[in-house]
């Protein structure tokens, strides 16, 4: 390890600066990249180009492991730290290994949460630059999306004051039509090698969107908590200031562009997926002139284009390293309440191939494994082909002690007794927490494995228990770490029974069907992997639902979008609720990221902050630049 372990542990952030960094490039050269295949971004970062994939197309995939977790508590389970700790530990007992998890947004990092690049001694590294702006990409995903916000209400304004033959005119200039208005003559049903080709009906359908106000579904986006701006009010300044409507704006990682530049696996699949994109829908009558109400995609305003463009160099995965020197991919960060919660698949199939047959890439996935393990099953690994060796599910005793109905845990106060004393009681009524994330697992076909990730106060009599507990349940194996004080030796014997799961038989398969319906997806996990008796759609939620199949998406996946607290919508349901019913009140279509995400309960899409913000404690070193208080 290139950092020297001290006792007592400093902060994460001394122990990153401490660390004696491997110039970028040569972590590139320990998984056989030149400096051809990488674009520099500084000395201890780089992107690495797409067209790896080709160089490498002949390898064999590595081996393919997802962290995941129970349900999320105040205090957090370690996942980030176990995820990179795996990682630690494989390189340790002598395995190649990469990293590959999310970018954190500014949100979290300047407001409650702090950093998400691991912690003590199993980190990646320079973790300013991990929490801080990266290379860019998440301002790149803003960029387009407001660009598209931006057509939406150019596109509104002017049709409400020009007519349709000069609308053609100022969008054709010299009488052409643009890739994207090809694309749209197609949608139509309209042949016509010219504008000036078309008859005033089609002209009429070509030029005007008919965009209804009230069926706007695109906001926009910035990336940090700001609840103020979750409603707003635009276009009051006049006529030539846009139409006046109610909108509001989401945090940037809760973007469908984000979304979709996750689950792309290419150029052209963004490029396609941004053009898909549905904003809203035309008033009735619109591009039928038929009556009914049509949707309107970013490529019907002609914006896809351009804001493919702004997203070319975001596609490339961002390299880094940990703190044990082994390499890592940070990319992507897509909200994982509303979206799939998982790092990009093509920094994962980039990883797979560079490690190559003997070794192992390492991911991760958001919130419990009910919200980013379901998702990345049935998303991820749907759209990228690729098929998980092991989950490893992280847990804690006082985590488990908190799902048993133990006292309330606030950050920054004590802990109660029950947590820093011996109880196998209340430890034996939160297990079913764990346990049921284990059965879940399973029934996707993948062994699993169980990391104890261990505190000070654990007795061996509880770490025996959730041992003994979860390979009844099914588990291959429950194993203790302490990667955060000791890094990839605290995690030695957690990489090797990951090593031994992968060698078991793997039976995977999806919990659905792509053909089945809306409905009987929804259900198939709310009963499954939720354990709800059934599900209760509002009107709105039939609506849509109706909607949606007649529009011929029933036969995208499903990202449920509900709170991480909790098996159920509610956030105050702790354990293993049984008899209970998962109200649906919305349902949405994310096309261009390629799922339809049904809303359960309430969403915040943009967080506030604290009373206290984690940028309360953030400051510079002006003599010598270095960040402090990043934690």
């Amino acid at each position: 390890m290139p950092v020297k372990r001290l006792d007592p542990i400093p902060s994460d952030i001394e122990i990153a600066q401490a660390a004696e960094l491997l110039p970028i490039v040569e972590v590139a050269k320990s998984v056989g990249l030149t400096e051809d295949d990488i674009d520099l971004q500084g000395k201890w970062k780089a992107k690495v180009h797409l067209d790896v994939l080709e160089k490498f197309k002949d390898r064999p995939n590595g081996k393919y492991i997802d962290v995941t977790a129970i349900t999320p508590t105040p205090l957090g389970e370690g996942k980030t730290v176990t995820t990179i700790g795996v990682s630690q530990g494989l390189h340790y007992i002598g395995k190649k290994v990469f990293t590959c998890i999310r970018q954190p947004s500014q949100g979290p990092t300047f407001g409650i949460k702090g950093g998400a690049a691991g912690g003590g001694y199993a980190q990646i590294v320079p973790m300013e630059d991990f929490n801080l702006h990266l290379t860019g990409d998440i301002h790149a995903v803003g960029a387009a999306h407001n660009l598209l916000a931006a057509a939406i209400n150019n596109r509104m304004a002017k049709e409400a004051r020009w007519s349709t033959d000069y609308m053609a005119k100022a969008l054709c200039p010299n009488d052409e039509y643009t890739p994207s208005m090809r694309k749209r003559l197609e949608k139509l049903g309209i042949e016509s090698e010219k504008p000036s080709d078309l008859n005033d009906e089609d002209k009429e359908r070509m030029f005007r969107l008919n965009i209804d106000p009230d069926g706007i579904q695109w906001r926009r986006v910035v990336d940090v908590s700001d609840a103020a701006l979750r409603n707003i009010i635009v276009g009051l300044g006049g006529v030539n200031n846009g139409v006046v409507r109610e909108t509001g704006y989401d945090i940037t990682v809760a973007s469908e562009i984000m979304a979709a530049l996750a689950m792309c696996s290419d150029l052209a699949d963004l490029r396609e997926r941004m053009g898909r994109i549905i904003i809203g829908t035309s008033k009735a009558g619109g591009l039928s002139s038929k009556g009914s109400v049509d949707p309107i995609t970013a490529e019907d305003l002609n914006v896809a284009g351009a804001m493919t463009v702004l997203l070319k160099d975001a596609i490339m995965p961002n390299m880094m390293q940990t703190l044990a020197g082994s390499p890592a991919f940070v990319h992507c960060g897509p909200f994982a309440n509303i979206a799939q919660g998982n790092s990009s698949i093509i920094a994962d199939k980039i990883a797979l191939k560079l490690v190559g047959p003997e070794g192992y890439v390492v991911t991760e996935s958001g919130f419990g494994a009910d919200c980013g393990m379901e998702k990345f099953m049935n998303l991820k690994c749907r759209y990228s082909g690729l098929v998980p060796d092991c989950v490893v599910i992280v847990c804690t005793v006082r985590a488990l002690k908190m799902h048993g109905g133990g006292p309330k845990v606030v950050a920054g106060k004590p802990l109660d007794r029950a947590y820093t004393e011996e109880n196998l009681e209340l430890l034996e009524k939160g297990l079913p927490n764990l346990l049921q994330h284990v059965e879940n697992a399973v029934k996707f076909g993948v062994p699993v494995v169980v990391a104890i990730n261990r505190f000070k106060y654990d007795t061996e009599a509880e770490l025996e228990l959730i041992r003994t507990r979860a390979k009844k349940t099914g588990a291959e194996d429950a194993v203790m770490h302490n990667v955060w004080a000791m890094g990839g030796e605290g995690g030695a014997d957690l990489a090797r029974a990951v090593v031994a799961a992968c060698e078991k038989s793997n039976h995977f398969h999806y919990l659905y069907e792509d053909d089945m319906s809306i409905k009987e997806k929804i259900e198939t996990i709310v009963r499954e992997i939720y354990r709800a008796d059934g599900v209760d759609y509002t009107p709105e939620a039939e609506a849509k639902i109706k909607l949606f199949t007649d529009m011929g998406l029933a036969h995208l996946p499903l990202c449920m979008a509900k709170t991480h607290l909790s098996f159920t919508h509610d956030p105050a349901i702790k354990g293993t609720p049984r008899g209970w019913r998962m109200p649906v009140t919305d349902v949405r279509a994310s096309v261009g990221a390629g799922f339809i995400f049904p809303l359960c309960g309430t969403m915040k899409t943009m967080p506030g902050l604290p009373t206290r913000p984690v940028f309360t404690d953030i400051d510079i070193d002006v003599e010598t630049g270095k960040v402090l208080g990043l934690s």
